[in-house]
């Protein structure tokens, strides 16, 4: 059989069917526990923090998409990053991106830190400079592109080769932009990286973190972690991503046309000094897009000339709405230095650029007329 389009594997995911009622729904299957047909014997279902149908399903279909061997599903994108931390030992050293989202920074810093695990961050946008940075205990590279929030793009190949000549584990959070426009295992990667809460899911509704690998000694060393730490993903909010997933392709590419007009839009207005989208022509990172990305997603940063103007916007927006997350049909507003990235030190935050005046948006499926019309009016004498 040939293989599906995506947006067909998209709707109808993994092939294997465990309900005999030919439901067209992947049925949720809340349970607990799993009864033994005898001694000795299983269903291949015993306990759902080990497996659970509804999971395994969503965990095949994303496995699928990111043309990877397995998937793993977490309750949160946070813990799927946890999860992955613990292939570490003290000792190692991670080279990571500079400009991470919060919660990774967080993490890295205050409690694999703390375990012995050392990290290097660093701009990926140059491979020779990365590659300075190895050491003999080096085992690994994470990497966001785009990062959040200030859309840095990394060539993932050229890190994906750095990785493999030096025998380390090259990891790559694909949450901004799914496996939709980018695929890092097909460009080298061993693991990527999803919080599922965002644009899979796409509703604003749920919360899950994945993790897709497409060696099978790196999946069993995960799934005994993963059952063991126990942070799995339950069967209902499975089964919303699962539903997220079947509308991906459309909602991403309605997203992009509404953030590529507004982001043209932004650097026409003199209220604001710097946009940051990676559909833009001009963007550093343009040229490296189009060569490892169908797309370029829904996520605009930009700057405006003051603190003032930054929070009378946040203040103002009506249909837009100040909230933390991204990736849902809302289009919603965040404030980096407040939310995202309130737990990284001021002089660092602001190093990168993430200060006062610095505001992220995520496009959502509204009339873009509507969001261009409330931005408007939020800068209005600003």
């Amino acid at each position: 059989m040939n293989k599906k389009a995506f947006n067909t594997q998209c709707i109808h995911g993994d092939e294997k069917k465990y309900d005999t009622t030919g439901a067209v729904s992947m049925p949720i299957y809340q349970s607990a526990t799993f009864a033994h047909p005898s001694v000795g014997e299983s269903t291949g279902f015993d306990y759902s923090r080990l497996q659970n149908p509804t999971r395994e399903h969503l965990e095949n279909t994303i496995a699928q998409l990111e043309a990877g061997h397995k998937a793993l599903a977490f309750s949160t994108g946070m813990a799927a990053v946890t999860t992955l931390m613990t292939l570490f030992e003290p000792g190692d050293h991670i080279i990571a991106s500079d400009d991470l989202y919060g919660g990774s920074h967080r993490l890295f810093h205050h409690i694999s830190m703390r375990y012995g695990i050392r990290f290097s961050f660093t701009s990926m946008a140059d491979p020779k400079e990365v590659e300075a940075l190895i050491e003999k205990d080096t085992k690994g590279i994470f990497i966001e592109s785009p990062t959040n929030p200030m859309m840095q793009v990394t060539d993932l190949r050229q890190m994906a080769l750095l990785g493999k000549s030096h025998s380390l584990l090259v990891m790559v959070d694909n949450t901004f932009l799914t496996p939709y426009y980018q695929r890092p295992l097909a460009l080298g990667a061993d693991v990527v990286i999803h919080s599922g809460t965002k644009y899979l899911g796409g509703h604003n509704d749920t919360l899950a973190g994945l993790l897709v690998v497409k060696d099978v000694d790196l999946h069993e060393k995960l799934s005994f972690y993963a059952k063991t730490i126990g942070a799995c993903l339950s069967p209902f909010d499975s089964w919303l991503i699962i539903r997220g997933i079947k509308t991906l392709p459309i909602r991403m590419d309605y997203q992009q046309k509404s953030a590529l007009f507004l982001a043209k839009w932004l650097k026409e207005q003199r209220q604001i000094k710097h946009v940051y989208y990676i559909g833009l022509e001009d963007h550093p990172g343009y040229n490296i897009s189009i060569s490892q990305a169908s797309g370029f997603g829904g996520m605009i940063s930009f700057e405006v000339t003051s603190e003032s103007l930054a929070r009378q916007i946040l203040e103002k927006v009506k249909v837009i709405q100040y909230a933390e997350s991204l990736g849902g049909v809302e289009t919603l507003i965040t404030y980096p230095m407040l939310q995202t990235h309130g737990d990284i030190p001021k002089p660092e935050r602001e190093a990168k650029g993430i200060n006062e005046r610095l505001l992220r948006l995520s496009i959502g499926l509204e009339s873009v007329e509507d969001l261009l019309k409330d931005l408007e009016q939020a800068m209005e004498d600003g």
